[in-house]
């Protein structure tokens, strides 16, 4: 039975604070700590076939999720005979998508076997067993295992992309900067906010839903916040 990798995923949610103008109905920023700052900086790890298996191919706006559906469905008869189409559906990245936060984790690629020449030791490598060593000529058929090294200097603040001492401000465009009252300040002059009366404060939660939701908003709005928050289809009440 295949088993969905979205529900054996314990769900992390944490709180941020979002400043509204409700006259415009828009967010004009987000109050942020660490986690989410966190897990923006990590959308960059993401191969783009990645993404597209995120999102999903119906609901992306352009061509892409045409192009990933034409490598699901173009036979592997047309395929390099030493080439996997999961390296272009299920892409390899320096962070898979399991280690950023809130994301569901990515089924990994088919691993790739290296080999070597166990005659002369002069540390050629392949990917096709029993190709001719350069050196000796014998076939280089042992294989070869990686070994994950062990990080020297480990993170003092939890890990993750920034520092956990400072809160940061999110833009609905997703600028990121630390909070401070003149930042503040600038971003209300900058979108002509008058009335204050219309600001209101707002703690909301952002879990899976709402990060597929703004991975999906970022590829292709400059209002990623308002669109996620604001913007909501309100579901049908039953009959």
């Amino acid at each position: 039975m295949e088993t969905n990798n979205t529900t054996m995923v314990k769900e992390k949610v944490f709180s941020i604070k979002l400043l509204i103008d409700t006259k415009a109905k828009r967010v004009l920023f987000a109050e942020a700590g660490k986690e989410f700052i966190d897990f923006l900086f990590g959308l960059l790890t993401l191969p783009l076939g990645s993404v597209v298996k995120l999102v999903t191919k119906k609901s992306m706006v352009g061509s892409l999720g045409n192009l990933y559906e034409s490598v699901e469905n173009i036979s592997a008869a047309y395929i390099q005979p030493n080439l996997d189409k999961n390296l272009l559906l299920k892409p390899k990245s320096m962070l898979s998508c399991g280690n950023i936060p809130l994301l569901p984790p990515s089924v990994p690629a088919t691993a790739e076997n290296y080999f070597t020449c166990n005659h002369c030791y002069n540390h050629h490598i392949t990917n096709t067993p029993g190709t001719a060593c350069p050196s000796c000529n014998f076939k280089m058929d042992s294989k070869a295992y990686f070994v994950a090294g062990t990080k020297i200097v480990a993170s003092t603040d939890g890990g993750g992309y920034v520092k956990g001492i400072m809160t940061y401000m999110v833009s609905d465009e997703l600028v990121i900067m630390p909070m401070s009252t003149i930042s503040s300040i600038t971003l209300l002059k900058k979108f002509n906010v008058g009335d204050i009366n219309s600001l209101e404060e707002k703690s909301v939660d952002f879990g899976m839903e709402e990060a597929l939701e703004l991975l999906k908003s970022a590829l292709q709005s400059k209002s990623v916040l308002t669109d996620v928050f604001l913007q909501k289809k309100v579901k049908p009440e039953p009959l």
